[in-house]
């Protein structure tokens, strides 16, 4: 498992701010963590990365202290420690509880589908694997589709394949989905039919995505300004998500990301792409998630899925 990652999130000046970070210095006792502080100023940022007073502490995205139905806010924030004493940043052995739950927990296994067991989605460059691979993705980015094993028989070639080969080797590693017909259906991100989840790029073409997570990824992987639309699972809210000259707009401004996975193994478009979803707010991802106790999951901040798109495809496109 990769360095658990401590955000300090808080209002500037905040007095109990150098408090929490020198009890998550003790908390760690000597343990790798990436820890960051991050200063928000108002409403819309603390409902944007679910800051609920100052400070608060997230673990790899997610508040091990929260409070059900405590709102976003940029006010002073209390804890309560081990004996019921009130302060104003977590104990050091409550910080130690939360860190270790997080240590022991599964997301490895439910990012597992999203990035191949950790060996990430793209593809190798052996027998012509990448090379088809980028070219299925650039189709999709200039065209809104999925291409035909024809559009791909040029690049095939260059390895001495056939498109078919190739395609058929990388939907048996999950790198791609084929349907029953040998066709394209899904090259994470894109999705070659419907999905709850449309982007809009900046130059004007269209497409579908394979979940949250994948729609999120399509900024990082094309490096241009996207437009995300969705809705909520439970409530039908819309959700759109902006990426504009490097500045990301989320509305409803406190929307978040469930990432979970379906029991068994199989290619990430049948065991997770429909459990990794947008939601307006925690309480409707709450509600889908006790609707669905058989798909493992958590609820992401949106920093924490973007991190996570941007991980999984901001290199598939890269050259080296």
């Amino acid at each position: 498992m990769n360095a658990l990652r401590i955000t300090v999130l808080t209002v500037p000046d905040c007095p109990n701010a150098p408090l929490a970070l020198d009890r998550i210095t003790a908390a760690l006792d000597g343990r790798e963590a990436e820890v960051e502080l991050v200063e928000l100023r108002d409403e819309a940022e603390a409902a944007r990365w679910g800051m609920t007073g100052s400070p608060t502490v997230l673990v790899d995205g997610v508040d091990p202290f929260a409070v059900p139905g405590a709102p976003d806010s940029v006010s002073c924030r209390l804890y309560r420690d081990e004996e019921g004493r009130v302060g104003g940043a977590p104990s050091v052995e409550t910080l130690r509880k939360a860190l270790a739950v997080a240590m022991e927990c599964c997301d490895d296994d439910l990012l597992d589908p999203i990035g191949r067991a950790g060996r990430g989605r793209k593809a190798p460059a052996e027998r012509g694997l990448r090379a088809v691979h980028q070219a299925v993705l650039r189709h999709f980015a200039t065209t809104g589709s999925a291409p035909n094993a024809s559009d791909l028989e040029a690049v095939a070639a260059e390895a001495g394949r056939t498109a078919p080969e190739v395609l058929a080797e990388l939907d048996a590693e999950d790198f791609l989905a084929l349907d029953a017909e040998g066709s394209v259906r899904a090259a994470y991100p894109f999705s070659a039919v419907e999905t709850p989840h449309r982007v809009r790029l900046g130059d004007g073409v269209e497409a579908w995505s394979m979940c949250a997570i994948d729609a999120l990824g399509i900024a990082a992987m094309l490096d241009q300004d996207i437009r995300i639309t969705s809705s909520d699972p439970v409530s039908g809210h819309p959700i759109t998500v902006s990426f504009t000259g490097g500045a990301t707009r989320w509305e409803p401004a406190g929307s978040v990301v469930f990432v979970g996975r379906r029991p068994g193994q199989g290619p990430a478009a049948d065991i997770c792409c429909d459990a990794l979803n947008f939601f307006a707010d925690h309480s409707t991802a709450e509600t889908w998630a006790r609707l669905h106790p058989d798909i493992p999951g958590r609820i992401t901040s949106q920093a924490e899925a973007a991190a996570i798109a941007t991980r999984t495809f901001g290199p598939l496109l890269a050259e080296d």
